[in-house]
């Protein structure tokens, strides 16, 4: 008696043991839909054992403990049957171990059978006995118990087995559940079906027998077909796997949470992924990356208004390269650069209808030590004045070059700050045309302005995060404040002139340049603007609408190690098109549905209705015309006078000419 005392008390001063497992975490879409599962081999999620329903309660208690209420961690009787079976067979074959001492052994010890294992198991299991309460011990096995497949607790097991939450099982679900543990391989339904369904029988039995299940109970639940849930990418948690690596290095960077919290801390993670977003976005890249050449993607859309990350590539394959082409890459820019040179031209006094010469330039600067000669695409001029508004549409380098000199570098490299670009920016004449290296996410999200109408927002990625006991750590505000970091006036001017990419109306007759966005015109059946961009090595697409801004970079990976492009691949003139089709795609069958919304005009605008190519109001005389919004007093006054037809010449003698002049010289001489 002594000895025992003894024992009880050493064991109760060594205090209560730790209850804490790795829990899974778990991402949600914005819909609220799980998106992955983060673990470290085991997938876990603990709840009450109020959450989990009494079947899944009285099954696991019928099969596995029927006196776990009344014992104290050892059922004397079992362990008792089971020496005298392992007498016998001269092993340790059998087990009788109660519920807690399970739980024991799956907290704390490995499941190899020794004795000194099962002494270790008896100091635990009375410890957990003495320092907690029967439910508190029955819910921490329940959450722990391991279900096959990598997954732990009864709330996983629903979910990977049934797609549904423990207290939502139904009874032979339940019992299907609770015969698991037994032995995972041969129990599992998704393994062995047939084995899965005898020993569920047997789990029905034990409830009828011991009470839980009345006879018509029992027979409705042995009659129910069971049908198992198969899980597909979106549940495995292959879905969207750069989008996920972006989400897990924002919290580490913005909340200081490292990735082994974020695969065993339990947390739920709210994202703002859409689901079908992402679908659509992966979709048309498989589509259209069919090419012979080994080209890869980064690809980004947001909301503009608020910044949220709807859907997001950072390549072709995440098994063969998780490197995030769209957070981690850095690509010059090119032409999709330009829309920030000319919002700064405007800001200057600038104009849409502002006319520069398109002509082959020797551009001289440094104090005359440096001389920088751009060239236009396939080397077509045009030779004469033509206006910002086409310059823009066909992309005319030597507009924007002329534009860079008379502005200033600088003020190019600044205007790039206010929208947002952090990338190192050195003021010199390539900037004007994107020789600068930004990242996929950095570009886009700077376009976002021009759609929300002058606002700064920042990516975003996430809208709230939950650690395992409900603790709220991050929540996004649901009506953030946003800067106005552009005039709106001139923000919804740029826009305006961005459209032009799509409209032929703006092609140069002159040099038979088309726009930049002809091969997409057909896509487009809304509100839209954008700007394209490319280098020998880059193709670029970035636009928008109201509700969405999409960037989408196709181009040849940097050798890691030597910086240098694939020299095998040509320039990108042979496979530019894939980035633009691929965001008309998206944006074509993203809106599907959704309303068609203009963008938000300021008042201090006006539109008129000019000849875009010298700039001047339009009149029915001339061949093409574009109606072109100004600054509210800014707008051109002088009528276009290039195609009003020449008085036909006068012939004397002629009698269609002199006619008219004898008739009136009669009328006078009736009134002499």
């Amino acid at each position: 008696m002594a000895l025992t005392l003894a024992v009880f008390a050493y064991v109760y001063q060594l205090g209560a043991p730790p209850l804490s497992v790795p829990e899974t975490t778990v991402m949600y879409s914005a819909d609220g839909s799980i998106l992955a599962e983060q673990h470290q081999g085991q997938n876990r999620h603990w709840i009450s054992l109020e959450e989990m329903g009494q079947s899944v309660i009285d099954a696991t208690l019928a099969i596995e403990d029927r006196k776990f209420y009344s014992h104290h961690g050892f059922d004397v009787l079992r362990i008792g049957r089971a020496a005298a079976t392992n007498v016998l067979a001269g092993s340790k074959l059998q087990g009788a171990s109660t519920i807690t001492q399970q739980y024991a052994r799956n907290l704390y010890l490995s499941h190899e059978k020794t004795w000194v294992r099962k002494f270790n198991e008896a100091l635990y299991s009375m410890r957990l006995e003495m320092h907690y309460t029967k439910d508190e011990i029955l819910e921490g096995y329940l959450n722990t118990i391991y279900y096959g497949h990598s997954t732990y607790g009864i709330q996983a097991a629903s979910a990977m087995y049934f797609n549904k939450d423990a207290g939502d099982l139904t009874t032979a679900e339940a019992a299907m559940l609770a015969g698991i543990p037994k032995g995972p391989g041969l129990y599992s339904p998704k393994i062995n079906p047939e084995q899965a369904e005898a020993r569920q029988q047997l789990v029905l039995r034990a409830m009828r027998d011991n009470g839980s299940l009345t006879m018509r109970e029992y027979e409705a639940a042995v009659k129910e077909k069971i049908v198992l849930y198969e899980a597909d990418d979106l549940e495995t948690g292959r879905q969207a796997p750069y989008f996920q690596d972006a989400v897990q290095t924002w919290l580490e960077n913005e909340l200081g949470i490292s990735p082994a919290v974020v695969h065993t801390g339990g947390l739920q993670i709210h994202t703002t992924l859409d689901r079908d977003l992402q679908r659509l976005a992966e979709h048309w890249i498989k589509e259209e990356l069919n090419s012979p050449y080994d080209l890869q993607v980064g690809f980004v859309s947001m909301d503009p208004n608020n910044g949220h990350v709807k859907a997001m590539v950072g390549g072709r394959d995440y098994g063969e390269s998780p490197f995030n082409r769209a957070t981690q890459a850095r690509r010059q820019a090119g032409s999709t650069f330009k829309p920030f040179l000319y919002y700064a031209a405007l800001k200057e006094g600038f104009r849409p209808n502002t006319l520069l010469t398109s002509e082959e330039t020797d551009f001289v600067w440094d104090d005359g030590r440096e001389t920088y000669k751009p060239k236009n695409f396939n080397d077509r001029y045009a030779d004469e004045p033509m206006t910002m508004l086409q310059a823009l549409a066909v992309s005319d380098n030597i507009y924007a070059m002329k534009t860079h000199f008379l502005l200033g570098f600088q003020t190019l490299a600044d205007t790039a700050r206010t929208f947002g670009i952090t990338s190192p920016l050195r003021p010199v004449p390539s900037l004007a045309l994107g020789s600068v290296e930004v990242g996929v996410t950095e570009l886009t999200n700077a376009y976002s302005p021009f759609a929300n109408g002058g606002r700064e927002v920042e990516p975003a990625f996430v809208t709230k995060v939950v650690d395992r006991n409900g603790e709220v750590l991050y929540s996004a505000d649901p009506e953030p404040v946003h800067e106005r970091v552009l005039d709106p006036a001139l923000a919804f001017l740029m826009t305006d002139m961005m459209h032009g990419m799509f409209e032929m109306e703006l092609n140069d007759p002159r040099t038979r340049t088309a726009v930049t966005g002809q091969s997409l015109i057909h896509l487009i059946n809304r509100p839209v603007a954008g700007k394209s961009g490319s280098t020998p090595r880059d193709s670029w697409m970035i636009g928008f609408t109201p509700q969405l801004v999409t960037g989408v970079w196709v181009g040849v990976d940097k050798d890691a190690r030597s910086g240098s492009s694939q020299a095998a691949i040509p320039d990108s003139g042979s496979w530019g098109m894939h980035s633009k089709r691929i965001w008309a795609q998206f944006m074509s069958h993203a809106h599907e549905g959704e309303l068609i919304l203009p963008f938000s005009k300021p008042p201090n605008v006006s539109a008129v209705e000019i000849n875009p190519l010298n700039g001047m109001l339009a009149t029915d005389d001339c061949p093409v015309t574009r109606e072109t919004y100004f600054l509210t007093g800014t707008e051109p006054t002088a009528f276009c006078t290039e195609h009003v037809p020449k008085p036909e010449p006068v012939i004397p003698g002629d009698p269609l000419h002199d006619e008219p002049r004898r008739l009136l010289d009669r009328i006078f001489r009736w009134f002499d």
